[in-house]
């Protein structure tokens, strides 16, 4: 079974590019019949707080990313524990002292040199009378892993092809802190090993922790996971600018987004498949493929994502909307406003045109001429002819006034409406009604 994981730090509210990587390893799991899970990296217990484990859990559901099961790390210490005391007996991790002062010296006279700034492994020199007093002096280490210089790391890349590293050209990482705290490496491993983690999708960012991450797994006695490295967010402008690298669930709901568009945007971008609207996660999900991911930046547009927002509220039955109209607004009144609307929360001001009051025009001499003439049209006419009012009306003003086209229709609309655009008047003057429409026409006419 493919078991994927999305695995945020609860230290803030989940970002665009966050939640691309939960909708990703979501839609993974499910074409397959498999299972995702949650993993609530809380091991920085500084930065770690409450109310963002539960944003990210309310975030996760608006989107209807649901997951299989979940698990935090800060009840997991055991297990860490007992995966860096095995590699430490093994000889797999070793004990470092530097301050990050003496790293950044090193790194800059390498980088002075034009050489790679990889750490030296210095601190596998020292002997076991420069441990003692090391802690006589009351200096506790931080802890590396010890990479296999003599084992090529290579993988079959879901995204990016086959991939190879020379682990003497990395840096051995610090695994755990001199205060016994961990870092993102060594855990990440050892959950996805005890949570049976088939697969890893993730960001391009990470490519280069893969590498290491492999040897962990092996040093483990484990055969690593499945992993792919996804082309990272830019916005319009061509990069992951800093408003966008912010936006996040919050503030999609409101902008009065449908979770649908924001997962029918997201899931497609970077992809050769067309952005098309989506109504449900099952249909993202059986065209979900890694294949059709590209290498090339996925292009977030805020634009595109209204235009298929537009799409999902277009095809929104009234049912589907009822509880969230304005009171009085019927179906008849929703199908007629429907195709005017990027936002079902704009269906209330559509309805402020429906019910009024509406602003005046200001007409011409002329047109408010006409409008009086339309004012009296307006209450003699049959409101239940067939063909509707609104023919009824502009026939009976053709046949009177001799107008026809933009001459005869604009001025209507505006006297009715107060706006030059909007629903299809076939649709709306039967909700305006015969009262208000006549007022509306005789105040236009002044």
């Amino acid at each position: 079974m493919i078991i994927t994981r999305f695995a945020p730090s609860p230290t803030g509210r989940l970002h665009v590019g966050n939640i691309r990587t939960a909708l990703h390893n979501y839609l993974l799991a499910k074409k397959a019949g498999g299972r995702f899970m949650l993993r609530i990296d809380d091991t920085d217990a500084e930065r770690s707080r409450e109310e963002h484990v539960d944003a990210i859990r309310a975030d996760l559901q608006w989107l209807g990313i649901a997951p299989d099961g979940e698990e935090r790390q800060s009840l997991r210490l055991a297990l860490y524990d007992a995966a860096f005391e095995r590699l430490k007996t093994e000889g797999r991790v070793y004990a470092a002292y530097e301050t990050a002062q003496e790293l950044e010296l090193k790194r800059k006279i390498l980088l002075g040199r034009k050489l790679p700034p990889i750490y030296d492994r210095a601190a596998l020199d020292l002997t076991e009378e420069d441990h003692k007093r090391f802690a006589a002096e009351g200096i506790a280490p931080h802890w590396r892993f010890k990479l296999d210089h003599e084992e090529p790391i290579t993988w079959e890349d879901g995204v990016r092809g086959p991939q190879h590293f020379d682990p003497a050209l990395l840096s051995d990482p610090v695994v755990r802190r001199a205060d016994g705290s961990w870092l993102y490496m060594l855990p990440s491993c050892v959950d996805d090993i005890d949570m049976g983690v088939t697969q890893v999708l993730r960001g391009e960012d990470h490519v280069s922790n893969t590498a290491v991450q492999i040897q962990m797994f092996t040093a483990l006695g484990t055969q690593p996971p499945a992993f792919a490295h996804e082309a990272l967010l830019v916005g319009v402008e061509g990069k992951l600018s800093k408003r966008l690298g912010s936006t996040g669930v919050e503030d999609f709901r409101a902008q009065g987004l449908e979770p649908m568009a924001v997962n029918s945007l997201l899931a497609r971008i970077g992809t050769s498949q067309p952005v098309e609207a989506q109504h449900d996660m099952a249909a993202l999900a059986q065209g979900f493929d890694l294949s059709s991911f590209g290498r090339a930046p996925a292009r977030f547009d805020e634009a595109e994502m209204l235009r298929l927002n537009a799409a999902l509220v277009h095809a929104m039955a009234y049912a589907d909307v009822a509880g969230l109209l304005p009171e009085g607004m019927d179906e008849a009144a929703w199908l007629a406003i429907r195709p005017n609307l990027e936002k079902v929360t704009e269906a209330h001001e559509w309805w402020q045109v429906v019910t009024g009051p509406v602003a005046t025009p200001e007409l011409s001499d002329e047109d408010r001429a006409f409008a009086a003439q339309a004012a009296q049209a307006a209450a003699t006419i049959d409101w239940q002819a067939e063909g509707g009012a609104w023919k009824a009306l502009t026939n009976a003003l053709k046949a009177d006034t001799g107008r026809k086209g933009k001459a005869l229709f604009l001025p209507l609309r505006l006297a009715l409406t107060g706006m030059d655009h909007g629903p299809d008047m076939n649709a709306l003057l039967p909700l305006i009604g015969p009262d208000r429409a006549v007022e509306r026409l005789q105040k236009a006419a002044g």
